[in-house]
Formats: C-alpha cells, structure tokens, sequence
C-alpha cells in the first residue's frame, strides 16, 4: 500500500456509528482532520463513494482514506550515516547518536538528525515531513521513531511503549516509582524541577547492575515531561552521571549517560508488534569498565 493511503474495515463492535467517531477510534483522525483530507486533496471514501463526517458506517464496510500530499519541510539535505533499525512505508526507526541534535536550531542548521533524514528520504524517491514522534535532548542517545505520515504518526503515539537505560549516580538496590509534579525551575529557560504546581509526572526505575558509584537502571514512563528521567532521578538523590544540570559529576561521562534502549508497538497496517532494541552506545564501554576486580 503507498505511502499516505490507509483501509480500515469496520467491524460489528463499530456498526451504526458516524465515520467522525471511527476515524478518531481507530486512527486518532479528528475533525478537522478529515476536512484537511477532503479539502486538500485527499478521499475518504467507501465503495469509491466520498464520505463525510456525519455518514454512519455498517460491519463489513471498506474505508479508503488516502492523504494529500503534504508539504516539505524546509530543512537542508544533508548527507551524513543514519544507524537504521527499521524502515518501511510508514516508518523509519534510528539509533540516534549522542550530541547530534533531533531539530535545527539557531546554532545547528546542518548538523541535525533532521539534516540527515531529509537527505536520506530523496536518496530513496520519498517525499514526507520530517516528524519525530519522540524528540530526545542533543545528549542523549538511542531510539529515535520518525512516521511518514500523521495517521502512521497518531497510531504509534497511542501504543509505543518506550524505556530508557540510564546511568545513575550512587547505589540503587530497589526499583522504584517516583510520582512528583515537574515545572519550570525559577530564572531558568531550560532547567526543570519538582514544584507542587508543576504536571503530574510519573517515573519508574528498576537497578539491572551496579558497579563501584553507579547503577545501570532500566527506566520507563507514564508521563512524558520535559527532562523527566533527568530530573526525577536527581529529585531522590541519584542524578544521572554527568549531568550537571541536575547534580550529576562529569567523570565517567562528558553527556548525561541515558540512551533511549528499546521500543515496542503495534505496526499501523500490519498489526505485527515491532520490538527493537539499541545497543548501548560506545561512552557506556566505561562504565563496565569502571568496576573494581
């Protein structure tokens, strides 16, 4: 099936119900959604009938939605190695290196996730938007999920399930949940902090190997705040190694040591469950090789 063009069968469960109301259901399509399609010079249709929104669907129906083409983003193509851990026509999954920034900004033009990615997609004939589902600092390694189109990119939001490996700072025995609200750390554009007003925010750590004054955990999320991990580790005294915005020593590592370690999910059109792994980067090889005899 091409990139952009989607069926959806409806099943007895969905009988009687508005194509408003399944599109949302099984796609996360809204509204205003739908009329982009439309108006932009997309279809919905059943029967190579056009539909809209208000049309109610039957068991056994055939949904077509194809999207319009959307426009290019206006990023420089930039030649350069993508570490590919799956690709098809919805999606393109990479192992991100650390200090490579995910978006351009003011001070980073060229040397972007993005840069690459955009030059990557014309070396194959594609054309979609750069969009990445998760959006890692420039320090931190690991899985970095990009969908070539906003239905691949709405489906997989709602299923991925992501954890971390993270380098922490002094001996953790037991795993844990930390629930603490984040917000904006005072006289700070980019520090966070735990603050009673801040956004629900909840984390969980389990210790896989300790070594002389750090533990390797394995992390995962409920909520996805800016700088979680980051700083609710360092909340209950275990900073991640070498980020000193939150406390941690630079020694073992010159980057906060966290790296986006696996992903699993449904596959939008397949329903295959993908799971892929990253394999630690090169700057971890020291942390194993701290341990005392």
């Amino acid at each position: 099936m091409p990139i952009g063009s989607y069926e959806f069968t409806v099943t007895p469960a969905d009988d009687g119900i508005t194509l408003k109301s399944f599109l949302r259901r099984i796609c996360g399509l809204s509204a205003r959604s739908m009329k982009v399609i439309r108006y932009g010079g997309g279809s919905i249709s059943r029967d190579g009938i056009e539909l809209r929104a208000h049309n109610i669907l039957h068991d056994g129906n055939i949904i077509k939605v194809r999207l319009p083409q959307e426009e290019q983003s206006e990023i420089v193509p930039i030649e350069g190695k993508l570490d590919i851990l799956f690709e098809d026509d919805r999606l393109l999954i990479v192992n991100k290196p650390a200090f490579m920034p995910v978006h351009p900004t003011k001070i980073h033009q060229l040397d972007t996730l993005a840069n690459i990615v955009m030059y990557h997609q014309r070396d194959r004939g594609e054309r979609y938007p750069f969009r990445a589902l998760n959006r890692l600092d420039k320090d931190t390694s690991g899985i970095v999920i990009l969908t070539k189109d906003r239905i691949a990119y709405n489906m997989v939001f709602s299923t991925v399930k992501k954890t971390y490996a993270a380098v922490c700072e002094g001996i953790i025995t037991e795993g844990g949940t930390i629930d603490l609200p984040i917000g904006a750390a005072p006289d700070s554009k980019i520090q966070r902090c735990v603050r009673e007003d801040g956004a629900k925010a909840i984390t969980h750590y389990e210790p896989i190997q300790t070594f002389d004054h750090h533990t390797l955990c394995r992390v995962w999320l409920e909520t996805g705040r800016t700088h979680q991990i980051r700083c609710h580790m360092s909340a209950i005294g275990h900073p991640l190694a070498g980020d000193t915005l939150y406390g941690g020593s630079l020694g073992l590592f010159q980057r906060q040591a966290l790296h986006c370690r696996s992903v699993t999910f449904p596959h939008p059109i397949t329903k295959d469950q993908i799971e892929l792994t990253a394999p630690f980067p090169a700057d971890f090889s020291v942390l194993f090789k701290s341990t005392s005899p």
